[in-house]
């Protein structure tokens, strides 16, 4: 096993880029989650997102994506701003993630800074590794869970003691031996609010998460061409990217959620509580310019203003 000398430095390295929580656990088949994920995909609860039906063997055995790997170091980034969503009619609601910079290029970046360092520590040998944030064929919130960042809520996320579940995951696969972690206890008890403040009744049980059901599916991966659920457009309330209810909720969300110290994350101009008519007036070449490095860019500009027709819908028919 690696010192405690050089997997501490690791962990004060991470803190010194901006993240909130790291945790480091051996690698193994992820058995019992991979059942789960199969399940999960044979239910049909992954609606047409058809790309987390393939490379299911590499989400289960990380060897079969990286070969040499020993070590997964976890990470969680805080995106928490202290600003709240509008319930004021004609006000559209934007998921808080997505109100700054896009994090898929900040937690590269600085994943990236940090496999550099790594690459640099005294192992005795040359030091490979590989970083995964959101697109690689890798089950990070199982693996956060297995390396102690925090537990999984009945929402599915992982809530953790430094941001509640406000945090982006990432990590990176290393072929050393570190000192690791442990998981924690699961902390929510019979808390059910989750489960019941979920507009769609998206979660079909604790943990598990009918994504044709889901505002969030249904607003960002629902391919642009396919009109939003007709089950789902009453409930929209004004969503017009993503959904936060499940987390506004959350009792341990108000216990320890803190404001990021990352400027990237807070609100771009008009996004906390932007007028849907603005928006609906937005040109494909004004969409483009305005949503350049942002999480929104991904439902791209008919998916966007689909959305926009569906919740101005919604609004009209909640009156």
């Amino acid at each position: 096993m690696a010192g405690l000398d050089i997997t501490s430095k690791i962990k004060q390295k991470s803190y010194e880029l901006g993240f909130s929580k790291v945790g480091i656990v051996a690698v193994c088949e992820l058995r019992k989650e991979g059942d789960c994920l199969q399940k999960w995909l044979q239910d049909g609860y992954h609606a047409d997102m058809a790309y987390l039906e393939r490379r299911v063997s590499e989400r289960i055995d990380p060897k079969k994506w990286f070969s040499s790997a020993a070590s997964v170091i976890c990470l969680a980034m805080n995106y928490y701003t202290p600003f709240k969503h509008s319930d004021v009619s004609g006000v559209a609601k934007i998921s808080r993630y997505a109100w700054g910079d896009d994090y898929h290029d900040i937690i590269t970046a600085r994943l990236n800074q940090l496999l550099d360092y790594i690459r640099m520590c005294d192992f005795g040998k040359v030091v490979d590794g590989k970083i995964f944030v959101d697109s690689s064929p890798v089950m990070e919130r199982e693996w956060a869970i297995r390396a102690g960042i925090g537990w999984r809520g009945k929402n599915g996320l992982v809530i953790t003691k430094e941001c509640g579940s406000w945090c982006f995951l990432g990590g990176i696969m290393l072929n050393v031996p570190l000192d690791y972690d442990r998981p924690m206890k699961n902390q929510c008890g019979t808390c059910t609010r989750c489960m019941e403040a979920c507009p769609t009744n998206a979660i079909e049980k604790p943990g598990v998460i009918n994504a044709t059901k889901c505002i969030s599916y249904q607003t960002i991966e629902r391919k642009s061409a396919q009109d939003i659920s007709e089950d789902v457009k009453p409930r929209l309330d004004g969503w017009i990217f993503g959904c936060d209810r499940c987390q506004d909720v959350c009792p341990f969300n108000a216990k320890y959620a803190v404001a990021t110290h990352d400027e990237c994350f807070y609100p771009r101009r008009d996004l906390v509580a932007p007028d849907l008519m603005e928006f609906e007036r937005m040109t494909e070449d004004e969409f483009r310019d305005r949503f350049k490095k942002n999480p929104i860019k991904r439902a791209k500009y008919n998916g966007f203003m689909r959305n926009i027709k569906a919740a101005r819908g919604g609004v009209l028919h909640g009156k």
